[in-house]
């Protein structure tokens, strides 16, 4: 039988085993919450470099974008300063545009030209000036017919004709014929000549000469000129009265004349004359109300501050 060798027992050596293990017990727990607390801190610091990460290539993106658009303008600058002196020799330059690539960008600018075209010079359209004549209806025509009674004669005096139809009778005067019409220049040196009879003293004459024309010719542009003139040759007589009728009449036939102010003027004249002040009075104040910032309505004011109060 072998033999071993004896080993000595201490009675203290099974304590400290105990001890020793009830050690490494109470440190397994620190190791792990030490080992959690490393894992944690690594996964946050992981985090933040993702997330530094996408910002640095944010930026970087934009950046690239900025480039590509500062290379775009400068490639549109190099193009305009050779294409500027070609532009003067030739107003037509074949135009070339090339579509980029599928995924790529337009990174220059092709060449455009200005092209002038002059303005085409075509006759405007034309259209059609041509108007039907339509008879005018029966109950239109009624309306300038007038009925006169049974035994009435057929023609009036002026020249004025009745023409009988179905118991109503049409209006016509000689006016309405041209062929009965005076020549207009015939007229026209007819007035000339009396406006000339009151120029060289024939005052009475050329009052005569122009109350006819006006009478005769009362559609005449220069009717109401030739009662003006005939009022003031009849005012240079001294028939102040005559001459008021005269201007009175200019004002009532011819309100929208040329010469319907001064005739105002001159029939206040008048009835200064006549001793009507205050007809006089409301004729220079109805011209500075009615016709304000005219010559006549000034020549009323200064002739109003002379009147008498």
């Amino acid at each position: 039988m072998p033999s071993y060798p004896r080993r000595d027992f201490h009675p203290s050596r099974p304590v400290l085993e105990r001890s020793a293990i009830f050690r490494l017990l109470a440190a397994a727990p620190l190791c792990a919450l030490c080992a959690c607390a490393t894992t944690a801190a690594s996964q946050a610091e992981v985090a933040a470099l993702q997330a530094e990460l996408r910002t640095l290539r944010e930026s970087q993106t934009r950046l690239v974008d900025r480039l590509e658009r500062l290379e775009a303008h400068a490639a549109v600058d190099r193009a305009r300063a050779p294409s500027a002196p070609a532009a003067k020799q030739s107003s037509t330059v074949p135009v070339r545009v090339t579509a980029p690539e599928q995924g790529g960008a337009l990174t220059s600018t092709p060449d455009l030209a200005v092209v002038k075209l002059k303005p085409r010079f075509e006759p405007a359209p034309k259209l059609s000036t041509q108007v039907a004549v339509v008879e005018p209806e029966s109950e239109q025509v009624e309306m300038f017919i007038s009925s006169v009674p049974d035994g009435t004669p057929g023609s009036a005096s002026g020249g004025t004709t009745l023409a009988s139809t179905g118991g109503a009778t049409m209006v016509t005067t000689r006016e309405d014929d041209p062929a009965d019409q005076p020549d207009p220049d015939v007229l026209e040196a007819d007035y000339e000549k009396s406006v000339s009879l009151l120029r060289t003293g024939n005052v009475e004459g050329g009052v005569q000469r122009l109350r006819r024309f006006s009478e005769e010719n009362p559609r005449h542009p220069r009717a109401d000129n030739a009662l003006y003139f005939s009022g003031l040759g009849q005012m240079g007589l001294n028939e102040f009265k005559d001459a008021a009728k005269s201007f009175e009449r200019l004002i009532a036939t011819y309100p929208a004349g040329d010469a319907m102010l001064d005739g105002m003027l001159r029939l206040a004249e008048c009835r200064m004359r006549l001793n009507q002040a205050a007809d006089a009075r409301a004729l220079y104040t109805r011209v500075v109300t009615q016709f304000p910032g005219t010559a006549a309505a000034t020549q009323a004011e200064q002739r109003l501050a002379a009147l008498p109060q």
